[in-house]
C-alpha cells in the first residue's frame, strides 16, 4: 500500500511540474447570453492556465490547462483534449458534469478526479486542498488513444472507458471509479499501471501492457479489489499481474476471470 501512495504522489507531482511550465492564459469563447443569467459559453477553448466555473456547450483543451480549485463546471456536449495537451482535473477539487464524451488524443495527459485516502484503501489526494475531493460525472464515453498518461480517480463514467496505446514516465491510475459499461485498457508501454477499487458494470479487459517499473516488489499490472459484473480478461501483460501487497485483496467477478487474472478473484 505504501507503494500505491508513492505512485499516486508521483503522478500528482509530475503533473504539477508540467503545469508550472505553462504561462499562457485560458481562452474562452464569447458568452452566449444565457436566458437565466448564468455564465454560459457556446464553447470554451483553453490554450493554457486555469479553466473557471461555468456552463459550456463544449470544452476543448489545446495547451496545458488545470481546473480552478473548487470550480463548478458543466459541459453540455463533449470534452476534447488535443494532441500533446494536458487536462489536469486531478490536482484540485472540483465539481464537473459532462453530458457528452471525453476524448484525449496522442501524447496528451488526461487527469480526472482526486480524493483523500480512505480507511481501507488508498485515494488520490488533491495537491491543492489535500482534504478536498472531486465530484466528476461523465455521461458518455471516455476514450484516450496513444496518450502519455491517464489518471482517473474517484469519478463516475456512465458508459465505457477505453484506453488504447500510449504511455510514459508517469504512473497510470484507474482507481476508485464507478464505470457503467466496459473498461478496456490495451497496448500501453509505461512505467506503472494500476486498476484498483473500481466498480464496473460490464467487462474489464486488459491486454498487451508492458511496464518498466524497476521496483522488484510485486511487479506487474495491479488489479486490486475491483467489483466487476461480468468478466475479467487479462492477456499479454508483462512482467505479469499483481493483486497488491495485502493478502486477500482479490477482485469480485460476476462471471469469469480469464487468462493472467484467473487467480486474482
Amino acid at each position: 500500500m505504501n507503494k500505491l501512495v508513492r505512485l499516486g504522489m508521483l503522478g500528482s507531482i509530475a503533473v504539477a511540474a508540467a503545469l508550472a511550465l505553462s504561462t499562457g492564459p485560458a481562452v474562452a469563447a464569447t458568452p452566449a447570453g444565457h436566458p437565466d443569467g448564468s455564465q454560459h459559453h457556446k464553447g470554451y477553448v483553453c490554450t493554457g492556465g486555469e479553466i473557471p466555473s461555468g456552463t459550456y456547450d463544449s470544452l476543448t483543451v489545446t495547451g496545458t490547462c488545470a481546473v480552478a480549485a473548487d470550480a463548478v463546471i458543466r459541459v453540455d456536449g463533449n470534452v476534447t483534449v488535443r494532441a500533446g495537451a494536458t487536462l489536469d482535473a486531478q490536482s484540485a477539487p472540483a465539481t464537473i458534469l459532462v453530458d457528452g464524451n471525453v476524448t484525449a488524443a496522442k501524447g496528451s495527459l488526461l487527469g480526472l478526479g482526486c480524493q483523500p485516502d480512505f480507511a481501507d484503501k488508498t485515494g488520490h489526494p488533491c495537491t491543492v486542498e489535500p482534504s478536498g475531493h472531486s465530484t466528476i460525472t461523465v455521461k458518455g464515453n471516455i476514450t484516450a488513444t496513444y496518450v502519455s498518461t491517464v489518471l482517473l480517480n474517484g469519478i463516475k463514467a456512465t458508459q465505457n472507458v477505453t484506453l488504447i496505446g500510449g504511455g510514459g514516465p508517469i504512473p497510470w491510475s484507474v482507481k476508485n471509479n464507478t464505470i457503467g459499461g466496459n473498461l478496456t485498457i490495451s497496448g500501453q508501454r509505461t512505467n506503472w499501471l494500476g486498476v484498483l477499487f473500481n466498480t464496473v458494470g460490464r467487462n474489464v479487459t486488459l491486454t498487451n501492457i508492458a511496464l518498466s517499473d524497476p521496483d522488484p516488489g510485486a511487479p506487474g499490472v495491479y488489479v486490486v479489489r475491483n467489483t466487476i459484473r461480468d468478466n475479467l480478461i487479462c492477456f499479454g501483460l508483462t512482467p505479469g499481474v499483481s493483486g497488491g501487497f495485502v493478502p486477500g485483496e482479490v477482485n469480485v467477478v460476476g462471471r469469469h476471470a480469464i487468462g493472467q487474472c484467473a487467480s486474482l478473484v
